[in-house]
């Protein structure tokens, strides 16, 4: 995929490589999220080529963020808290239903606006 923003950072790569931070290997943040080690791996360079820094230290037993990564890591974070909460606001929610009534302006305001409380 190419990515063309001169400003952000590939976005597709950000979910990922916050996974692998938190969790602080790259297999434990493919069997999260449903990809291969592989796919975890290159979104992580990709993001790295993008930046033009290292954001984890490879070991033999898992990854650790280096300085850049971590300031990197808690940005990131909070963006993707932010557009996470984001969503609620405009999503239905799952465990409350929906009600949605048609009614001429006269009864809504005479006999159904009075009732709902």
């Amino acid at each position: 995929m190419v990515h063309s923003s001169p400003v952000l950072p590939p976005l597709d790569t950000l979910e990922t490589f916050a996974r692998a931070a938190r969790l602080g290997s790259f297999s434990a943040a493919a069997e999260e999220s449903g990809i291969t080690h592989g796919a975890v791996s290159r979104q992580v360079s990709r993001l790295e080529r993008w930046m033009g820094v290292r954001l984890f230290a490879r070991e033999a037993r898992g990854v650790r963020l280096t300085p850049e990564g971590m300031r990197f890591f808690a940005r990131a974070e909070e963006a993707l808290s932010l557009l996470g909460n984001t969503g609620e606001r405009w999503l239905p929610r799952p465990n409350k239903a929906v009600v949605r009534l048609s009614v001429t302006p006269s009864v809504a305001s005479l006999w159904l606006f009075p009732r709902l409380a």
